[in-house]
């Protein structure tokens, strides 16, 4: 993937994630906010009613105003003008909270305001059967709580873990959350490490192909000259030390002309020389030869093109190196010997050039993985047949370079055969 669109989907994914993050802060505090002031108005609700019911026992008035005062998140002091009977107010305080539902551990106390010291107190535990559970309270600080003559204080210790659970959603899609950040960002790492090792190994591709050219000119050089030499000429064994040496090195020298024009590809500087080619003539052209090297290996190359001579636009070069690409695999995956047919139709949209052969096939679970840069087919510990796996990518890229459509069908044990549509220009 270019550094370009890698920094795109970096920043967007960036952007969206803190998005995500924002919305998702603002509705877990939202949330919150609701459940704490739904807790505030229920316990006040549950204190008032508890007063109101306490001077009525009591046939007593309420003071007309600060009856119910918070002192903290979770303590609450009532304001009572009558006297009042311990019992009594926790039966009261339990049967409200049971009537709202909260099932929040309390602790209450009653105080006397004329020593500021609390004269009861109680520790009620609901659990989980519903049950309320009695014990003594620790004493509650007074030092603040002289406002009347008769009043309690009441605290909620569970009053965090009571909203919390209320807000068990949130958290459980906040996690989901912070999970998918974390694999964002794990994604991201995996992704920016790839790209800085796909860079390293094009620099690395594209520096030693562009090395290896200058030896193999110097070699191509001093191979021609060697096989020009009269005295190599007279010598049959010399001839064909020479003969070898020569095609090995225009071999080499193509390999690394491929693997040149892949990393061209990939680095978006790779162009076309298009000028008007006759198909037919081409092809005719390449086939004779290689004719020669198939009929050594006791094989047939059969081939079947129009009568009228065929003109698309193409680059002439890369469109024979397509040719000589899917002939040479139908000669190298044959079976004994080579049987390939080439076969070049029109249509009313174009052009169908098909190259076949009777070799060894492609297993299906593997066509799909053919087309793939440095792909093999798995042999085990097998490798009759040599190669970079780039062959086949080439030849797509070409195509797709053109705007040609390749196709491939195959049985395994049966045939291979390449199908590309070339439609007018």
């Amino acid at each position: 993937m270019p550094n370009r669109q890698i920094t795109r989907a970096l920043l967007l994914g960036v952007l969206a994630i803190v998005g995500i993050i924002a919305v998702q802060s603002y509705w877990v505090l939202n949330t919150w906010n609701i459940n704490e002031q739904e807790f505030e108005e229920k316990i006040n609700l549950i204190l008032y009613n508890t007063a109101c019911s306490i001077a009525e026992v009591n046939n007593a008035d309420l003071p007309k105003k600060n009856i119910i005062k918070r002192r903290s998140s979770n303590y609450y002091i009532v304001n009572i003008d009558s006297e009042i009977n311990p019992g009594m107010l926790e039966q009261f305080l339990q049967e409200g909270i049971e009537a709202w539902a909260l099932n929040i551990d309390f602790e209450y106390g009653i105080y006397d305001c004329t020593s500021s010291e609390m004269v009861y107190g109680n520790y009620c535990n609901y659990e989980l059967e519903g049950e309320r559970t009695t014990g003594r309270a620790a004493l509650l600080p007074v030092s603040e709580l002289k406002t009347s003559n008769y009043y309690f204080g009441i605290r909620f210790p569970t009053r965090s873990n009571y909203l919390f659970q209320k807000m068990q959603l949130s958290v459980f899609f906040s996690l989901i959350l912070l999970l998918t950040i974390i694999f964002f960002a794990y994604a991201m790492y995996v992704m920016l490490r790839q790209s800085r090792l796909s860079n390293m190994q094009k620099d690395f591709i594209n520096n030693m192909t562009h090395e290896f050219k200058t030896p193999l000119s110097t070699i191509k050089i001093a191979a021609d000259y060697f096989g020009r030499h009269p005295a190599i000429k007279k010598d049959e064994r010399l001839l064909t030390y020479a003969n070898i040496i020569k095609d090995q090195n225009l071999r080499l020298n193509d390999q690394v002309e491929r693997v040149l024009n892949i990393v061209k590809f990939e680095q978006n500087n790779f162009n076309l020389k298009q000028e008007t080619v006759d198909l037919g003539e081409t092809i005719r052209h390449i086939v004779n030869n290689e004719q020669l090297r198939i009929r050594e290996l006791g094989g047939s190359l059969r081939v079947q093109l129009p009568e009228k001579a065929c003109y698309i636009e193409a680059d002439q070069f890369h469109l024979s190196n397509v040719l000589y690409n899917l002939l040479d695999n139908a000669v190298k995956y044959r079976k004994e010997k080579p049987v390939i047919d080439v076969e070049l139709a029109y249509q009313k949209k174009g052009y169908y050039l098909k190259i076949s052969d009777q070799g060894i096939g492609i297993p299906k679970e593997y066509q799909s993985n053919v087309f793939e840069k440095f792909y093999r087919i798995p042999t085990g510990n097998i490798h009759n047949v040599k190669g970079f796996g780039i062959g086949l990518y080439y030849v797509q890229k070409i195509c797709e370079a053109h705007g040609w459509t390749i196709k491939l069908e195959s049985e395994e044990g049966e045939y291979a055969r390449f199908s590309i549509f070339m439609p007018n220009q």
